[in-house]
């Protein structure tokens, strides 16, 4: 089986979009109606997936995606907590219709309705309701809600703990996924989020989260933004603080998708990380579309990479399906339910 974890739903029908443009214009101007969710069918939902999330998977060979809102839509910068509220609602009851419409070829994880700053009770309410009544497996944690100011403390601060006690109670994991980018100096796609996974990282590094929460599990995407990269440089570093190899942290706690879009980049991401901490990720339709005019490959065709990489079976097979298992234990009580 192949395991997607990481696929956004870019594709929504329009009234969803306007639903949030509605929102900001009351939040704007005070005397506009409250804006209600879009009503969409399930036919328009149906076609906004089969002609694209759908239909590459199983051009490609996959078998499931790992299903979340639009990243860069969370818009978490935007400080009304209501509205992020009745945002991230709106967008995890569309991520649980596509399930319920696709239940073979997808599993949801959520948005949390964080705001800069803001309290964790509703982040931590909506969490309990996504899992516990829609069935998604896990949740997107955005660790700089400003949108590239980071006001935030870091992912190792008491601040979050209510958060983790809930994800390690559910038993569900977080991808740490930044929003769109409110700072002109980083681009959305090229800089901000890539700057967010290896800020997370040399967090990790600098605290004992997991000595508090050993059960805690987080997905970094992208690759590990520039971790792999510049892997001596966070072992020198941990050496020099006097904290631990960051290995550790990459055996039960942190991992890594394969969301990197060329060849010599897969190939690394897997020598350091290594494939028991590596989960296939395409990121479709998401940062990167088209070909790259030089192999021919799409850019996030990343199962190509993959396939090229050399692996034995049983590398392959952690990789493509077992990590994902073992990371989202709900996704994998799922399928087995299922006969999968």
């Amino acid at each position: 089986m192949i395991i997607d974890c990481h696929g956004h739903y870019t594709t929504t029908p329009p009234q969803h979009q306007a639903f949030r443009d509605a929102q900001l214009a009351r939040l704007a101007d005070g005397s506009l109606p409250p804006a209600a969710p879009a009503v969409i069918s399930d036919d328009e939902i149906r076609d906004s997936v089969e002609n694209h999330q759908l239909k590459l998977l199983r051009q490609r060979g996959g078998d499931l995606m790992i299903f979340s809102p639009k990243a860069s839509g969370m818009e978490h910068h935007v400080p009304d907590p209501d509205t992020a509220r009745a945002w991230a609602a709106a967008s995890n009851d569309l991520i649980h219709r596509v399930v319920g419409l696709f239940p073979e070829h997808f599993a949801g994880v959520c948005q949390l309705p964080q705001v800069p700053g803001g309290r964790l009770d509703g982040v931590v309410a909506e969490l309990r309701r996504c899992v516990e009544e829609l069935g998604f497996v896990g949740c997107n944690l955005n660790p700089d809600p400003s949108g590239g100011h980071w006001t935030s403390p870091p992912l190792t601060d008491p601040y979050w703990f209510p958060l983790y006690e809930a994800m390690t109670e559910l038993d569900v994991p977080a991808m740490v996924h930044v929003s769109t980018s409110c700072n002109p100096s980083f681009h959305t796609l090229g800089a901000h989020y890539l700057n967010a996974d290896t800020s997370a990282f040399m967090q990790l590094l600098e605290g004992d989260l997991f000595t508090r929460f050993p059960t805690l599990r987080f997905v970094i995407p992208h690759g590990g933004g520039a971790v792999p990269y510049h892997w001596g440089r966070y072992r020198g570093l941990a050496m020099r603080m006097g904290r631990p190899d960051p290995a550790g942290l990459l055996r039960e706690n942190v991992y890594f998708d394969s969301c990197v879009y060329h060849q010599p980049g897969i190939d690394l991401l897997l020598d350091v990380a290594g494939t028991a901490n590596v989960l296939f990720a395409s990121e479709m339709l998401g940062a990167v579309r088209g070909a790259d005019p030089a192999t021919g490959v799409e850019w996030d065709d990343t199962k190509t990479y993959l396939d090229r990489a050399g692996l034995d079976e049983a590398q392959r097979h952690q990789v493509f399906e077992a990590n994902a298992r073992r990371v989202y234990p709900r996704l994998h009580t799922r399928l087995v339910s299922e006969g999968r």
